[in-house]
C-alpha cells in the first residue's frame, strides 16, 4: 500500500497516525513536491479525474471548477504544477483507491 499524504495537512497527519495504529504496512509517498502528469495519470487511471480534485483548494475554487470542470489534460496539468490541488489523502493498493480521509474503506483495505 501507499499513502499520498503531506506532512503539512492535519488530515493526511490522522489518516497516517489512523493507519499506524491498525497496524497497517505502507509506504509514504509526500505530495508536497508534485508529481509529474505521468505519475498522476498513472495513479488515476481510468477513473474520473474530477474525484481527486481538492474542491477546498483556492485554485478550484477561483476557476469555478465544480461548475466548470477543466478537461482531463488541464487538471493533470494544474494538478501537477499546484500539489495542493490533488485532494488528499490518497490510499492505494493495487486498482482499489480511497480518496480523502475514510476510516471505513482505509480499515478494509488495510485488512
Amino acid at each position: 500500500m501507499k499513502l499520498y499524504w503531506k506532512k503539512t495537512c492535519s488530515t493526511c497527519r490522522d489518516a497516517r497516525k489512523y493507519l499506524l495504529e491498525l497496524g497497517a504496512k505502507f509506504e509514504d509517498v509526500d505530495l508536497a513536491p508534485g508529481l509529474s502528469v505521468a505519475e498522476l495519470e498513472a495513479l488515476i487511471g481510468k477513473r474520473d479525474y474530477q474525484q481527486f480534485l481538492n474542491f477546498r483548494n483556492e485554485l478550484y475554487r477561483e476557476r469555478g471548477m465544480k461548475q466548470n470542470p477543466p478537461t482531463r489534460e488541464e487538471a493533470l496539468r494544474l494538478m501537477s504544477e499546484n500539489p495542493n490541488l490533488v485532494r488528499r489523502p490518497l490510499l492505494v493498493k493495487g486498482r482499489s483507491i480511497v480518496i480523502g480521509f475514510d476510516k471505513d474503506a482505509m480499515k478494509e483495505m488495510a485488512q
